[in-house]
């Protein structure tokens, strides 16, 4: 998906440094210079520009439909935030938010904004290629996106009250049809929305719009007068244009399909002036106050109050409110009080006061010198500079001029307070220091209006067209830098250990910073954990040895996961007969949505959302264990499957578990968590023998698995369950089904292997259903059952196939690299992993709706999710099956972990059903692969005695 920015001038050049994007994916540039195109002529300028550029010889119609495309326009002069006009608004650098995981301290608007119109786009239909929106504003949806129907325009929009609607673009559609637009107004009276209101309903405009390539072609003929690009507004122009009842009246435009959509649970925030920089950022800080979800302690002096890529050495007050610090050096000779937005302030030994309202940027030029532009808080820098209304610095410019001896007639470009030469350059710091005095807070100083009078002036224009962007992002990332030890000392009270920590160890390790001092051991679990990692990581990228670091990151995360376990002591008592038999037996499950989101540490952090189904193969439950009782007081072990015995005598040959691969591994944790183990046993005995006495004899465990391992069917954890449920029957441990699967994650974090909840649960509990955790250490997934219709019907249980590939891989190697990247907060898993929740939503509601085509195609976009996650899902041997019947399928996916194992196909009908089985059939990739019958399993884990 093509991204293509509308920015100024001046930032085309090193966009692609600055960002460090691929110049493949990204195009950039700027209008013509002293050309105003609006909106829809400059997506006429940016479509064209972009196909010139990638695509010379392609006719531009052909090359409009061949992808899909993100416009972002931020290409303004920013008057009303200064500080940011240079590099545009839309690189403005954002905070990161108490409350969220994952984000980088090098996060800006722009990376904020992309995701949710990536988001839209991947849902939007295939009709729609271009996406068009605005680059100075953060639009969040914290609900899952609606579909988005087929129509030449789609507009998103926000419901608000009239007073905020009033000063945008309103959507507004009849209360009969309310997803067609009716009409739209352009800032129109709470008046008129009133009366309106009695028959239509209305949304706010938020600025995303998305067109078919009919809308763009017509938007591009409309702001072209002959072959020339024209001024054309898409909102006031084209926008009126569209609907019902259209206020412009064109032929073309109005027979345009428009359809609305209110964004699902939408918030809209403005960055396009000094006082929304901060407001905005105050509001998405404190979109979270629940304490449990915040992960420092920090409370500051005051909330509307923000610091980042700074060094500051006065303590800031309580009465510092409206405070925004930026790529900034402030002296402990600095007076502040509010109202201060300070950007570019190279390191300095000023002594400089800032009344209230007054603003401070230092601009880099050239190689060595710097630009002073101090502003108001409130400044829209327009109108002339000897009109009495023109403020500047809070006050009428012309009151400034006259107390510092500026003959206003001699000021260059005075027609416009914009474009008005009154911003010094010079090349030393402490001359810079000084005339900034005398432009802020002393006009009497004659050595700083001597060093104003004879330096070279530049307008606020000027400044954007000339400013040297990288070294201002040079400085910015020499602050951040120096932040780094900073916070991880302070890490109580900053967010070091939430941010992306891999982003960290990169700077820690290239920039040879020391690691911070050990943890305290009263530090909260999950935050020792992500330590661990993060030393681990920062080794690793040294060179240095790792892997204790890393063992200990997983191991205290298993002691936090069985602690409540250990505390609950077995008593294990023999509960059957002499000659009875307790027969286990569990469906496997296929995973259809959400797997890895049910993973600690993920789910423990954010909780976990995942639809699966339990299902029998060829006709029986494939996992089965028997339990009897024994003549000697020993236990054996035994694996029909395998053809394995084994006798266990002791405590430590029952304790020897820690083998992945070994043939009686689960079942020995299971016995040691039923009990037959000193550390989880309520009584003591000084050996097994003993116990087994004391029990009431030895016995036999008997395991049959009817699957191979590495199937991807969660086979070794529903196994685990299936055991554990046998043994509690036989032992009259009376553990329900949330209980058996709960110690089946405590089986698999003794193991060491991880893994989540979704299996167990999967197998465990019939049929289909949607299981969802919230945070926390206790993970009791809450179930909502699903219809079986889609899985029962003959009709499209047909079209549901499962075939063997015959190629296997173990789980584990995958787990503990994704969890390594969950550990280390990886921006990139944790939104994937937050888009992977929301997906399994949308296939809840697909089966509750009983869409089968929906279902299949969500399913597929499963597949293309986990392949994200860990490239060798997907290993080659698998893509060349896939290739072989993907045109006859709605979705398919390998269920698991995936590189193997089965193959979930979902057939777009009963014939190319058939023609998959025919082509797997004659065509088989190894001489294990094959097709298994599978069936919706009504019953799950069973157990019952002879």
């Amino acid at each position: 998906m093509k991204k293509l920015l509308s920015i100024p001038p001046n930032l085309v050049d090193c966009f692609y440094d600055i960002e460090h994007v691929d110049p493949k994916e990204w195009f950039c540039t700027s209008d013509p210079v002293g050309c105003k195109l609006g909106s829809g002529g400059g997506t006429t300028w940016l479509l064209e520009a972009c196909q010139r550029h990638w695509a010379p010889s392609e006719e531009f119609v052909s090359w409009l439909g061949s992808e899909k495309r993100i416009l972002l326009h931020a290409g303004g002069q920013s008057r009303r935030l200064p500080g940011y006009a240079p590099s545009g608004k839309i690189l403005t650098p954002i905070p990161v938010f108490r409350w969220a995981r994952g984000q980088r301290l090098t996060q800006n608007l722009l990376s904020l904004q992309l995701p949710l119109y990536e988001q839209i786009m991947e849902k939007a239909p295939v009709s729609l290629h271009t996406l068009i929106a605005s680059g100075d504003v953060y639009i969040r949806a914290e609900q899952n996106l609606q579909l988005i129907p087929e129509a030449d325009v789609v507009c998103y929009g926000l419901w608000v009250n009239p007073n905020l609607a009033k000063n945008h673009g309103v959507f507004l559609s009849s209360r009969k049809n309310p997803d067609v637009l009716d009409f739209m107004l352009q800032k129109p009276s709470v008046e008129e929305l009133g009366k309106l209101s009695q028959t239509h309903l209305f949304l706010m405009d938020i600025g995303i719009w998305l067109l078919s390539d009919k809308a763009v072609e017509l938007l591009i003929k409309h702001s072209k007068r002959g072959d020339k690009i024209s001024y054309y507004d898409m909102y006031s122009e084209f926008g009126l244009a569209l609907g019902a009842h259209p206020r412009i009246q064109d032929e073309e435009l109005n027979q345009l399909s428009v359809s609305i959509l209110p964004l699902p649970g939408g918030e809209f925030y403005h960055y396009g002036t000094s006082r929304e920089l901060i407001a905005s950022t105050v509001a998405i800080q404190n979109l979270v106050n629940d304490q449990t979800k915040i992960m420092h302690h920090k409370v500051k002096p005051h909330p509307a109050m923000f610091t980042q890529n700074a060094r500051i050495l006065k303590k800031l007050e309580g009465e510092n409110s409206e405070l925004w610090v930026e790529n900034s050096w402030i002296g402990a000779h600095w007076t502040l009080h509010h109202q201060h937005i300070i950007t570019g302030i190279p390191q300095n030994n000023w002594t400089l006061n800032l009344p209230a309202g007054v603003c401070v940027d230092v601009v880099p030029m050239g190689n060595d010198a710097y630009v002073a532009r101090p502003y108001g808080f409130m400044d829209k820098f327009k109108g002339a500079v000897d009109n009495p209304d023109t403020m500047f610095l809070g006050n009428p410019f012309v009151e400034w001029a006259n107390v510092r001896n500026v003959d206003i007639k001699s000021v260059e470009g005075k027609e416009d307070l914009q474009s008005a030469r009154i911003f010094p350059e010079v090349t030393d710091i402490e001359q810079l220091g000084i005339v900034m005095r005398w432009m802020v807070s002393e006009p009497e100083l004659s050595e700083g209006a001597g060093i104003w009078k004879n330096s070279k002036k530049l307008s606020a224009d000027e400044i954007s067209s000339f400013a040297n962007l990288r070294r201002l992002v040079k400085q910015r990332e020499v602050f951040r830098d120096d932040n780094w030890p900073l916070l991880a000392e302070n890490y109580e009270h900053s967010v070091f250990y939430q941010v992306n920590l891999e982003e960290a160890a990169q700077v820690f390790a290239n920039k040879k910073m020391a690691l911070p001092a050990a943890l305290p051991e009263f530090a909260p679990l999950m935050t020792k954990i992500s330590d661990s990692m993060f030393r681990a990581r920062v080794n690793q990228l040294e060179g240095l040895p790792y892997k204790t670091d890393e063992e200990r990151a997983f191991s205290i995360m298993r002691e936090g996961l069985t602690e409540s376990v250990l505390q609950k002591k077995q008593h294990p008592k023999l509960s059957v007969y002499a000659d009875q038999i307790v027969w286990g037996r569990s469906p496997v499950r296929i995973d259809l949505a959400g797997g890895w989101t049910d993973t600690p540490p993920y789910c423990l952090a954010e909780g976990g959302s995942v639809v699966n189904i339990a299902i029998e193969l060829n006709g029986q439950q494939p996992l089965q264990v028997y339990v009897k009782p024994g003549k000697e007081n020993k236990i054996i072990l035994r694996s029909i499957d395998l053809g394995a015995v084994e006798v266990v005598n002791t405590y430590e040959e029952l304790y020897d578990f820690k083998h992945v691969g070994s043939p009686f591994s689960i079942p020995k944790v299971a016995l040691a968590l039923a009990g037959f183990y000193p550390v989880f046993s309520m009584e003591s005995y000084n050996t097994l023998e003993e116990q087994l006495k004391a029990f009431g004899g030895g016995f036999e465990v008997t395991l049959f698995s009817a699957i191979p391992a590495g199937s991807g069917l969660g086979t070794s954890s529903i196994l685990a369950s299936t055991v554990l449920g046998a043994i509690s029957d036989f032992c009259g441990l009376n553990w329900d089904k949330n209980e058996i699967c709960n110690r089946t994650l405590v089986l698999e974090q003794l193991l060491t292997t991880g893994g989540g909840w979704q299996d167990q649960y999967g197998g465990v509990l019939r049929g289909v259903k949607l299981l969802e955790t919230t945070q926390g250490m206790d993970q009791n997934p809450q179930v909502r059952w699903l219809p079986d219709y889609l899985f029962t019907v003959p009709e499209y249980q047909a079209c549901q196939l499962l075939y063997y590939t015959g190629i296997t891989r173990t789980a584990k190697g995958i787990l503990a690299e994704i969890v390594r990247n969950m550990f280390l907060n990886s921006t990139e898993h944790l939104d994937l992993l937050a888009k992977m929740k929301h997906h399994a939503m949308d296939l809840y509601e697909a089966v509750q709706r009983e869409n089968f085509d929906e279902m299949g195609r969500l399913v597929g976009k499963t597949w293309e999710q986990n392949k994200k996650l860990d490239s060798g899902t997907n290993p080659p041997q698998v893509e060349e099956l896939i290739a072989k019947i993907k045109d006859y399928c709605l979705g398919y996916k390998l269920p698991g972990a995936g590189g193997g194992g089965f193959l979930y196909m979902i057939a777009k009908d009963a014939e190319a059903a058939a023609r998959i089985h025919q082509i797997l059939t004659k065509e088989r990739i190894n001489d294990k692969a094959r097709f298994v019958k599978m069936a919706l399993s009504d019953k799950g884990f069973q157990v019952s005695r002879s």
